[in-house]
């Protein structure tokens, strides 16, 4: 933290690769998020293991990549993997400069054709009298998947975190048609660091030149003292999604 203020960020990194595919940037994408500096890092499309890309790419980590990207800068991980198949798993990740406390993954796949979680950790951080809650999602393509997956949502926020305790949720919506305001911010109480309550989340697909509104950040028991999209060169080079950030501050 920096005078009191707690810096996180959102990212979807694609598995390490560049839009297309067209080549491994997991050593750029550790560059980029190490120069942003974020206290807490939520990580979506996160690869914890692919044995072909190890045996075929010569500067693929030995590391899961979010041990990789976290080594020396954020000492305390979380990992939930979400799609597993013979030759490895990706999920989400929430990398940490303050303790984990605790964690848990929660499957909210909709269908078998498309694997999805929810990575719940709670946070000890300076300056707040409460552990932080701090939730990673990644949810559907279909429309009503995203619906059904926002229930679950805020059913565990319901269910596991405190009224009184401080909330983040974020990671990559998949919410063009902003539905996730509707339910969320009406029935968890959160507010989205960009819109706020009532306005519009960020543009941040496709990376390049962000247009629809996939990513956010929202919050609860926080106050919102700035928030920034990361888009164009040299983040377009990593992903195809835009990284987005804010700093956040204990209520007065």
């Amino acid at each position: 933290m920096k005078d009191g203020l707690l810096h996180i960020a959102t990212y979807n990194i694609h598995k390490g690769f560049s839009q297309f595919n067209r080549r491994m940037v997991v050593h750029e994408l550790r560059e980029r998020l190490r120069s942003l500096s974020p206290d807490i890092v939520f990580l979506q499309e996160v690869q914890g293991l692919h044995l072909g890309h190890a045996q075929k790419l010569e500067e693929w980590p030995d590391q899961p990549q979010h041990e990789f990207l976290a080594e020396d800068v954020w000492h305390d991980t979380a990992y939930g993997g979400n799609a597993v198949y013979d030759h490895g798993h990706h999920g989400n990740a929430i990398l940490s400069r303050f303790p984990i406390l605790a964690s848990d993954n929660q499957d909210i796949s909709d269908h078998r054709l498309e694997k999805r979680g929810m990575l719940h950790c709670e946070l000890a951080v300076p300056g707040l009298a409460m552990p932080l809650h701090c939730v990673c999602v990644h949810l559907g393509l279909l429309g009503r998947s995203r619906k059904r997956q926002m229930e679950a949502l805020a059913q565990r926020v319901e269910q596991s975190v405190p009224s009184e305790a401080p909330l983040i949720i974020a990671g990559d919506f998949n919410d063009w048609r902003n539905r996730a305001d509707n339910l969320l911010c009406d029935r968890i109480g959160v507010c989205e660091v960009f819109g706020g309550a009532v306005g519009r989340p960020a543009r941040s697909f496709p990376a390049a030149l962000p247009v629809f509104r996939l990513d956010r950040i929202y919050v609860r028991g926080l106050d919102v003292r700035s928030a920034q999209v990361h888009f164009g060169l040299p983040w377009s080079e990593i992903s195809d999604h835009a990284a987005l950030s804010a700093w956040l501050s204990p209520p007065p």
